[in-house]
């Protein structure tokens, strides 16, 4: 502590000598969020290596002694769950509906509900507790928790900042941590601007813009510094479409965004289901079948259905196997509930971005078309599903975009993002985020969460 109060004091001198007060309080705002930008960069880089070791730890387990998924899925799923209720309840699932709630929420009389949502402690829980799921093989992406954990940087990079500091709203610190951390998680720093405009906010964008553009920036450098310029996909061959692609899409996107909303309504009405759960080892007994049935169906049907679904999308676009048993993307939607409803961290983008691109192949082997028109379809696929869950079809659109660098379809896939918002629709008025986004202030403000000195939370439902 003392060390930090001497830096505080170095800069604050170093400040004072700037005669240009505009530049000064200029130079004081960007600071906080250069600083946490990097931060943000770096962990989202070790977490992303943590992760995909722990997938690969799960595959090499499963390749030579697969029976172990019997054992070891719930004793990881039950770990997962229970790291979550003692340590940090908020840490559960995606993370980014806790975001929402948390930017909705920020204001001085709401300050200790927010530290419930975002902090060091839900940091550390969500990177353990998704790391145990993605061993036991559970149907997570790292994504959305990679957002709650940079969103978490920022609001502990704010808390630090001295009295004397020029204001920054905790709600700008908020939005562009959301922002930086979608950029560093999937390298795509358009991605990263649409979602904190389209998902995040609804205020005008001028008052982000400048913090959220050289946050994603700094945080996708930093990312880069230690990865490289990788995309998270690859470049897959979309050259010589065919002429009536168009109607493949259509027919993709309407199929996609009817099962992505389908799915995301199971999911809350499975949370609905388990909130009338009265006694803790009733939520073990829902984990350990969730689990089991996961391992059974790895076992007898296929292995499809673990991990996040990036192999699907790799195997699909890149190799000679572009088409998917017809059960594969099944197993893709019943994959991620039974993941994510355990209670467990982990989130649902990856997920979703795989059943979609099962779902594109699925439909390729209908009409046999070819690879390069099958491609097309998996990617549409994709923002079709995405789309169907979040009710953000330019994030989609855009995030599917700088995965693959592939701008010549840029069309196509905008057609597949408006008919799977538009479909959606039929299936859910609402958004998946918004329905937890609603749950997590509810839950916040009721009599359900005593506060505790120590900061503990006690009996808290999904």
């Amino acid at each position: 502590m003392k060390i930090i109060s001497w830096l505080r004091l170095q800069l604050k001198r170093s400040f004072d000598r700037i005669r240009n007060e505009n530049l000064k309080k200029n130079a004081l705002q960007a600071i906080p969020f250069w600083i946490a930008s990097v931060i943000t960069g770096l962990v989202a880089v070790l977490y992303t290596k943590l992760f995909i070791g722990a997938e690969k730890l799960t595959a090499l387990i499963i390749t030579d002694h697969n029976w172990l998924l019997f054992i070891l899925t719930p004793m990881c799923f039950v770990f997962a769950w229970w790291l979550v209720q003692r340590f940090a309840p908020f840490a559960r699932g995606s993370g980014i509906p806790q975001v929402m709630a948390a930017i909705q929420m920020s204001s001085p009389k709401t300050n200790h509900l927010v530290d419930k949502l975002l902090s060091f402690r839900v940091i550390v829980v969500k990177v353990a507790s998704s790391l145990a799921m993605a061993i036991g093989g559970g149907a997570v992406g790292r994504e959305g928790p990679t957002i709650q954990i940079a969103a978490s940087i920022y609001k502990l990079v704010y808390q630090v900042l001295p009295a004397w500091w020029p204001k920054i709203a905790k709600r700008n610190m908020m939005v562009t941590g959301a922002a930086a951390g979608l950029a560093a998680a999937f390298n795509t720093p358009l991605g990263g601007i649409v979602f904190a405009i389209e998902e995040l906010t609804r205020t005008h964008f001028s008052y982000y813009k400048t913090a959220i553009f050289s946050s994603v920036i700094i945080a996708g450098l930093s990312a880069q510094a230690l990865l490289g310029p990788y995309l998270y996909l690859g470049y897959p061959k979309l050259n010589g479409l065919s002429p009536m692609i168009f109607f493949g899409v259509a027919l993709v996107a309407l199929i996609t965004g009817l099962l992505g909303a389908g799915m995301a309504k199971l999911t809350i009405y499975i949370f609905s289901l388990k909130a009338k759960l009265k006694f803790q080892y009733h939520h073990i007994i829902y984990v350990v079948g969730c689990a089991l049935v996961m391992a059974f169906l790895a076992f007898f049907v296929d292995k499809g259905i673990l991990g996040s679904g990036k192999e699907i999308m790799e195997t699909t676009l890149f190799t000679q196997d572009k088409y998917v048993h017809w059960y594969i993307p099944v197993l893709r939607i019943v994959g991620p509930v039974f993941s994510f409803t355990t209670g467990g961290a982990g989130g649902v983008f990856a997920p979703a971005l795989g059943a979609g691109a099962s779902v594109g192949s699925l439909v390729g082997s209908w009409f046999h078309t070819s690879d390069i028109d099958t491609n097309m379809l998996i990617l549409a696929g994709m923002v079709g599903f995405l789309t169907g869950v979040t009710r953000s079809p330019f994030t989609s659109v855009i995030l599917v975009l700088e995965m693959t660098d592939r701008h010549n379809v840029i069309f196509h896939l905008i057609l597949a993002g408006m008919i799977a918002s538009l479909v959606a629709i039929l299936i859910e008025k609402h958004s998946f985020y918004d329905h937890l986004k609603i749950g997590y202030i509810k839950e916040l403000e009721e009599h359900k969460m005593p506060i505790d000195p120590d900061g503990e939370t006690h009996e808290l439902h999904d």
